[in-house]
């Protein structure tokens, strides 16, 4: 095969690029670390320009495989809760002057990436965020920013937190930064042979005057530098790279990570974002793929759609007949009719409808025992909740790992079963 054809058969993975100024005309570019490593592990990146209006289009960039979104500037205000920061006008004016390459808004790289970040949200789509990258992510899911870490975070608790330097303008590569990494985290996973037993600590490299403020509801946080920053954070509930899940931001570049003069990594685990960023899309393209091929269900004309909702009604006046053992009272006995007259029918039932009836049936019969069920786990629940208002925060983030796992894994055997039965249905 020709290596033009690779292309066509490779999961495509969307980078949005970042505009510039150049002799006096705008430029879109992208890193090219972050197409070098998204092409080494077996997918083809595909630029979505930073043009106006293409926040409208990205329905023509389908099929969307994995997004990967990285450095820019800042995010709109307006976007989160900035009102909360409690800057005034003359420090917000300070800000832009210290930062002008990053605090002049884009509005349209903005619209484009947070729909895309909400795209791969809602479809779950691979997402892996780099800098800024991660606080659209957390955004995304209704979290926070500070404007600025220097004057929001050190400046009023100066006190409470180690200064650290999150961004040297003259010194971009090559700045550092160190990060203590959480157990059982992805993050713990890729740079474990690196790690102190104690310490749990990496050297990063980063550049950025914002950060997360407050952590969206659903993420788990991988990393923190000394003056309390989140560097790192994931979705423990969509994490498992062979089954093509995988949501995460960094706010650091591991990309960037690499020995003066070479392209020798800091640490073995640099590379390992994208490696099991671009074996998520892979695992999520052939998922995409398998399931193309599954026939869709016939669309009803509207007579035989509003016929199926008669008799759909029909069977569930009965149903309710049954499990409450009460009388039929006399206008009921039309509205069960329509179900009569398709089960007395000379019409033969396939194989799979007389499945689908005795699932009713079981589910009707059954329907005192769940109410039951649903008591039970009801207290249950007050029980459990009474007993995680005691627990740590450290215990409270394993055991949200924990049952994280264990959800993947009944997820995945639920799945296999489904596909079981279909196939004998077939």
């Amino acid at each position: 095969m020709a290596n033009s054809d690779l292309s066509m058969l490779l999961p495509r993975v969307l980078i949005v690029s970042r505009r510039a100024i150049r002799k006096n005309k705008f430029v879109d570019f992208v890193g090219e670390y972050h197409l070098d490593l998204i092409v080494r592990y077996g997918a083809v990146p595909v630029i979505v320009p930073r043009v106006s209006g293409v926040h409208t289009l990205l329905q023509s960039f389908e099929p969307i495989h994995g997004v990967l979104l990285c450095e820019g500037e800042d995010i709109d205000p307006s976007h989160y809760n900035a009102e909360l920061s409690g800057l005034s006008p003359e420090e917000l004016e300070h800000i832009r002057n210290l930062h002008p390459s990053d605090t002049a808004i884009d509005e349209e790289k903005d619209s484009i990436e947070l729909r895309l970040a909400k795209l791969c949200l809602e479809r779950n789509i691979p997402y892996l965020g780099i800098c800024r990258g991660s606080q659209i992510l957390n955004v995304s899911c209704g979290g926070t920013l500070y404007q600025d870490v220097e004057n929001e975070l050190l400046g009023k608790y100066p006190e409470l937190f180690q200064r650290v330097a999150h961004i040297n303008y003259e010194n971009y590569d090559g700045h550092r930064h160190l990060i203590k990494v959480m157990t059982n985290t992805p993050l713990h996973d890729w740079f474990k042979d690196s790690l102190e037993d104690e310490k749990m600590e990496i050297m990063v490299n980063s550049y950025h005057h914002q950060g997360v403020k407050g952590l969206a509801q659903r993420f788990v946080p991988m990393a923190f530098a000394p003056d309390g920053l989140v560097e790192g954070f994931y979705d423990p509930n969509n994490y498992n790279p062979e089954d093509g899940k995988f949501i995460m931001g960094l706010q650091f570049h591991p990309e960037r990570m690499r020995h003066p003069g070479s392209d020798e990594f800091d640490y073995p685990g640099c590379s390992m974002a994208y490696q099991e960023f671009v074996k998520a899309v892979i695992a999520y393209e052939k998922k995409l793929s398998c399931s193309t091929l599954v026939p869709r269900a016939t669309k009803l004309s509207e007579e035989l759609e509003l016929k199926r909702k008669i008799i759909l009604k029909s069977f569930s006046v009965a149903g309710n007949i049954y499990k409450s053992e009460s009388q039929m009272v006399a206008n009921q006995s039309s509205e069960l009719e329509a179900g009569a007259d398709f089960l007395q029918a000379n019409i033969a039932l396939s194989l799979q409808q007389e499945n689908r009836l005795k699932q009713v049936g079981a589910t009707i019969r059954n329907g005192s025992v769940f109410t039951h069920k649903l008591k039970m786990y009801q207290v249950r629940e007050k029980v459990a909740t009474t007993m995680m208002a005691n627990m740590s925060v450290e215990q409270l983030s394993e055991m949200m790992s924990f049952y994280g796992l264990m959800r993947q894994i009944c997820s995945e055997t639920l799945e296999r079963k489904m596909h079981d039965l279909l196939q004998e249905e077939s």
